[in-house]
């Protein structure tokens, strides 16, 4: 039972976890290439796609966790340390991602709209500085996940010598 649901959790975190990373850091430099072209359909498609990916995958990504804390019970580690600071951090991008990464996205979309017509005007700028704002999230976001996936190869303490 353990490999299944180590195996699950893996998955889940790869299928899952893996498209979020990669569209939350393509989402601010395709807005920004929208405010460069406005108009450019294709751009705007993009970044409503990107957009999509982030929201769908960032729910599906709520199995990782239940399969994670299935699998840490199974294996009786639930109070080691380097599985409570992945919990921890876990829950830290989780909060990153719904509190600050996606809020942004949407906000950024709502405007998307204007983008023909803000150019290079004062909203223009206001959205490159949001961008900006974004992208710092989203590099948090990928931070914590990065350590997090550290850990759980890792696992100080160990006993399997890895």
């Amino acid at each position: 039972m353990n490999k299944f649901l180590l195996a699950v959790h893996v998955l889940a975190a790869i299928v899952a976890v893996g498209p979020v990373t990669v569209a939350a850091s393509m989402f601010p430099p395709s807005v920004r290439k929208a405010l460069a072209e406005p108009g450019d359909a294709q751009v705007l498609s993009t970044v409503r796609v990107l957009h999509g990916i982030c929201r769908v995958y960032a729910t599906v990504g709520v199995a990782v966790p239940v399969f994670g804390f299935a699998t840490a019970k199974n294996m009786g580690v639930l109070g080691d340390t380097w599985l409570i600071v992945s919990i921890a951090l876990t829950t830290l991008a989780a909060v990153v991602l719904a509190a600050l990464v996606l809020p942004r996205q949407t906000a950024l979309m709502e405007g998307i709209g204007n983008i023909g017509t803000i150019g290079n005007s004062g909203a223009g700028e206001a959205a490159r500085r949001a961008t900006g704002r974004l992208a710092m999230s989203t590099g948090l976001f990928n931070l914590l996940w990065a350590t997090v996936t550290v850990l759980m190869i890792v696992r100080p303490g160990s006993t399997t010598g890895a």
